[in-house]
């Protein structure tokens, strides 16, 4: 192992290089792995170099489609970027199972972003009060030449609130602030308007008699975003008669008994509730991706929100009563549709142009729609077949690829396993039968 000084700045050959020589000299693939994944078109390539720092690679994710979406009566195909087996296969069967019974239907309750300017303050909190409530409009001045354009498409700062944390933390205050990004996702303009009101507050407190008198002074420690987007919500749900959902009465009576108690479990229980979401996120996450959204901001932001009551629990819910099934999911969801690779990534703008290049409340109604489908899928399997026989089924191509089977051994497994569960060991026998 080895350091280096001016990583950076090295080419990307010269970086293979290195990487190579001083990480993977034990793995002789490395060269050709590393070569095969780069694009040929030379400026689609370095486009992806680009995206980030020190590339040496592109990594692949296959992208697939969902189907027969009917969602607030428009037909759509959902692009999926992901890599588990069965994550599109359920949605797609959800979204079929659904399609001839009213489909999905949605609604936006919010879209309002939220950063922080974190300070800290030694002096009169009444005066510190004081004191905000005369420059308050300067924060709005101040950032002018940084909200224009946003303000042109409907969107700048909605208010500015100072919050007293020191009952919390000592010495703790915050500016709270929301915004309105209309389609943008909107990081890059409120952290520009939230470092500007940092440089206000303080500028501003410089020059404010009391504070020069008793020589303290608003010290900022931070001024970010935040992914945890309460009042950013939308609301996706689906419904029918209790009676379509088996061949009886009875059947139907007996499968809601035991869809709803699953969803009661992962209410009460975190165990059950973690695994619960993760399943609504193979498919969010794999939308959001596709679009070029942040799925790491989503992900903290969404399971921040399923701990909101003070334990951490289901994000989708469910109602059975007259009749009725119905089953919905409320999620935070900030997502943009300008900015960012949406602009950039030719996959990227594939995949908003076949969803008919949405408007960013349009996308988060798709992605809430994706999330619930998928939970919808994984209950219905969990409570009838059980979750393994269809994940597995799905996963016999994984595993064959695994050890390399070719195209007569892959048709004869697939016929083989028609008839007999999936599992990774059965898979490892029927190859050694099939070569010996």
């Amino acid at each position: 192992m080895s350091k280096i000084s001016g990583f950076s700045k090295l080419t990307k050959e010269e970086k293979v290089k290195w990487v190579i020589e001083h990480y993977l000299s034990n793995y002789p693939k490395a060269k050709t792995v590393i070569q095969q994944y780069w694009n040929s078109d030379e400026m689609l390539q370095r486009l992806h170099d680009e995206f980030t720092e020190n590339t040496i690679s592109n990594y692949y994710l296959p992208l697939g489609i969902a189907p027969n979406f009917n969602i607030d009566g428009e037909l759509y195909a959902l692009p999926m970027a992901i890599e588990e087996s069965s994550v599109i296969a359920a949605a797609s069967k959800a979204a079929k199972f659904w399609q001839d019974k009213g489909g999905f239907k949605t609604e936006v309750l919010g879209t309002t972003k939220v950063g922080h300017v974190h300070f800290d303050f030694k002096g009169d909190t009444e005066e510190l009060k004081h004191f905000f409530t005369q420059i308050k409009p300067l924060f709005f001045s101040a950032t002018a030449s940084i909200t224009k354009n946003m303000v042109k498409r409907g969107g700048g700062i909605k208010d500015i609130q100072l919050i007293d944390k020191t009952q919390q933390l000592d010495n703790y205050f915050q500016l709270y602030c929301t915004f309105e990004t209309k389609d943008a996702m909107g990081a890059n303009f409120i952290n520009s308007c939230l470092e500007q009101f940092g440089q206000t507050l303080e500028a501003e407190a410089l020059t404010y008699e009391t504070f020069k008198t008793q020589n303290e002074f608003p010290e900022v420690i931070m001024c970010i975003l935040s992914n945890y987007v309460p009042e950013c919500l939308v609301r996706a749900e689906v419904s029918c008669l209790i009676s379509d959902l088996g061949e009886t009465q009875e059947e139907a009576n007996h499968f809601v008994k035991k869809f709803s108690q699953a969803i009661k479990i992962a209410k009460i229980e975190p165990y059950r509730a973690v695994t619960h979401n993760k399943g609504i996120m193979n498919g969010v996450d794999a939308l959001v991706l596709a679009t070029g959204n942040d799925f790491r901001a989503v992900e903290a932001g969404v399971h921040a929100y399923a701990a909101k009551e003070g334990s951490y629990s289901s994000l989708t819910h469910i109602e059975a009563k007259h009749g009725i099934f119905k089953f919905w999911i409320e999620i935070p969801l900030a997502l943009g549709t300008i900015g960012g690779l949406t602009s950039l990534h030719p996959l990227v703008k594939l995949s908003l142009a076949m969803l008919g290049n949405p408007s960013a409340e349009k996308l988060m109604r798709i992605t809430a729609v994706a999330g619930l489908a998928q939970n919808f899928a994984a209950i219905n399997s969990l409570v009838t077949t059980g979750i393994q026989k269809g994940h597995m089924k799905m996963h016999l191509m994984n595993i064959l690829n695994q050890f390399e089977a070719n195209k007569g051994e892959r048709m004869q497994a697939v016929e083989y396993f028609k008839t007999h569960t999936v599992t990774h060991s059965e898979v490892i026998s029927l190859l050694e039968r099939l070569r010996s």
